[in-house]
């Protein structure tokens, strides 16, 4: 083998997964077939859940200043302040810039990105996947245990897997388009208008603003086709505001389908963001649930080439992640129906916006879209807080007195055990064979935070596999499920 993993696709989810992956000390080659990084930014914004993906690896604060964003379905505005931790979102950050951050964070690690190469076929062998490509010097191959598409909607490895690939047929277009030179009114949440229509603007960095803009009966369509100008005049017959004299840094369109993947993985292939569910670009789901795919597989894929992943461990990329990309599929539906749909929609609106009114209806919303409200399935036991994400902003004091919070023990990307009361300490001693794969921490918590467990076990990916009042016979069980067989004592 040339190397463990070969990820397509230098996107925001590719890098991740790459990063993921180096964490894990597994050695992972990127390939990519455009020749440099694009300038434009298909997404703008990610969710609070993906925000904490990023500080659990310590990279939130490599992108610098951000703003956060409100959350609504479909225009329906959820008040977040019903809620009893922060569910909002960030805006305003181009994807140019969060790959640019994830580019810098791989090239750290040592992990290698090919770009102008475009993957023309693979093979699979009972070993591993050699990939075949056209690079810049010419065809080429390289081999691998694992191959990951991380490849877009259009993704290569998808179609070569031969992966069905089915939801909605597109029925509307959207224009939209990064440009300098205006000055018009923020619309930070698109701006619904009679008929069926809408507009969106948002102010990105260094002088550019994202303009979006949808046009009652405005069809699908190629975007190599589309012109500036077609968007302009579009805007200003919505607006009255002329943007003509912009100039125009990037242009694209897009259109309402939704589709999932039938098999996030198929042997020795798995698929990641765009390539395993694509979706009209509402809501900041697109980049925010990719990269959570990512996160998700990445430990999972490097437990299982250094040799100690459980049997079935990465059947469950697939089994939790499957459901949230169906569940992608619905909401981004749901939200350009109840937006684009004309006054007949109006008893909708009105019903929904009087549930979410109230705190427990909010609140599913509001953790459905924030990603906050994800629970995986992790066996026996039925502990409110096992299966959820555990707050990375909860903060701890160590022995030594030092404060710490979560999110920082996470970023090695390990697993981790913390025992905060004298009764539980003893608990560390137990998962000791385990620690070549798991961090074990002895602390206190933070005052005045939400209802704590005394002793937690935390996957690498954030997620809470084990907890008190469950024995230690039920830790032993959870750690034998996600982190395999424990080593023999020396």
């Amino acid at each position: 083998m040339t190397t463990d993993v070969i990820v397509v696709g230098a996107g925001p989810v590719g890098l991740m997964l790459a990063g993921e992956l180096r964490l894990g000390g597994v050695d992972v080659v990127v390939y990519d077939k455009l020749p440099v990084p694009p300038r434009e930014s298909r997404g703008a914004s990610f969710t609070r859940r993906t925000a904490e993906c990023f500080d659990q690896r310590g990279l939130l604060g490599r992108l610098g200043e951000v703003e956060p964003a409100d959350s609504h379905l479909g225009g329906v505005r959820i008040d977040l302040t019903q809620a009893e931790e922060d569910h909002s979102g960030v805006r305003g950050v181009s994807q140019f810039r969060t790959e640019r951050m994830l580019e810098g964070w791989v090239g750290e690690l040592g992990v290698p990105v090919r770009r102008g190469h475009e993957v023309t076929g693979f093979r699979e062998t009972p070993d591993g996947v050699t990939v075949t490509f056209d690079g810049p010097e010419g065809p080429g191959e390289d081999t691998a245990e694992y191959l990951a598409g991380c490849d877009g909607g259009r993704s290569a490895v998808r179609k070569l897997a031969g992966i069905d690939f089915t939801g909605s047929a597109p029925r509307r277009g959207f224009y939209t388009a990064d440009v300098t030179g205006i000055e018009t009114r923020r619309r930070l949440t698109p701006e619904d208008l009679p008929g069926g229509s809408m507009v969106l603007s948002m102010d990105l960095e260094n002088g550019v603003t994202r303009v979006v803009v949808h046009e009652k009966g405005m069809a699908p369509r190629d975007r190599d086709s589309l012109s500036y100008t077609e968007l302009a005049d579009a805007w200003q017959r919505l607006t009255g505001e002329s943007i003509h004299h912009a100039r125009c840094r990037w242009l694209s369109c897009f259109t309402d389908a939704s589709r999932v993947a039938a098999e996030y993985r198929r042997g020795r292939v798995f698929l990641a963001g765009d390539a395993a569910h694509v979706q009209p670009p509402a809501m900041a789901q697109g980049l925010s649930v990719g990269v959570q795919d990512a996160v998700n597989l990445g430990w999972k894929l490097a437990a299982t080439i250094n040799g100690w992943a459980p049997d079935g461990l990465l059947d469950t990329y697939h089994a939790e992640r499957h459901p949230i990309g169906r569940q992608l599929a619905r909401n981004a539906r749901a939200a350009i129906e109840l937006r684009l749909t004309g006054e007949e929609m109006d008893p909708v609106r009105d019903l929904i916006g009087e549930l979410v009114s109230h705190k427990d209806a909010a609140g599913h919303l509001a953790g459905m879209l924030s990603g906050l409200g994800i629970r995986y399935d992790m066996g026996p036991g039925d502990h409110p807080h096992l299966g959820k994400r555990i707050p990375p902003n909860h903060r701890l004091t160590l022995p030594n007195g030092t404060h710490t919070r979560i999110a920082d023990l996470l970023h090695t990307a390990r697993g981790l055990l913390i025992t905060t009361t004298p009764e539980t300490h003893h608990l560390n001693e137990h998962a000791q064979n385990w620690t070549d794969r798991i961090n074990t921490i002895t602390a206190t918590w933070h005052p005045h935070q939400h209802p704590t467990p005394d002793a937690t076990l935390i996957r690498p990916d954030g997620y809470i596999a084990w907890t008190t009042p469950q024995t230690h016979h039920h830790l032993t069980h959870a750690l034998n499920h996600w982190f395999g067989t424990a080593r023999t004592p020396a």
